[in-house]
């Protein structure tokens, strides 16, 4: 059973601007660790500074807010999702 299943990564804001993209598809045969998420994300846009954009943001990992849990803790699921939300400023 192995078989390949997907995570979804979603980039917000500053984080799309610096992927590129609006989001990815990170292949999987089973559940991974928040900090594997972020290795293959960035590894996926090489020369750009989306891992410095990444370490400030906000993550949802599903729905739930990860906030300052040790991202090699956090399980992403396969078929699961991830977002990336940068700092927002407000006025």
């Amino acid at each position: 059973m192995n078989e390949t299943e997907i995570i979804h990564v979603r980039y917000w804001a500053g984080a799309k601007a610096a992927a590129g993209v609006g989001g990815d598809r990170i292949d999987v045969s089973g559940p991974i660790s928040l900090a594997e998420v972020v290795r293959r994300a960035t590894a996926l846009h090489p020369g750009t500074n989306l891992p410095a954009v990444l370490a400030v943001c906000s993550t949802l990992v599903g729905e739930q807010p990860v906030g300052s849990r040790d991202p090699d803790t956090v399980l992403v699921k396969p078929g699961g999702s991830v977002e990336f939300l940068p700092p927002f400023a407000g006025g």
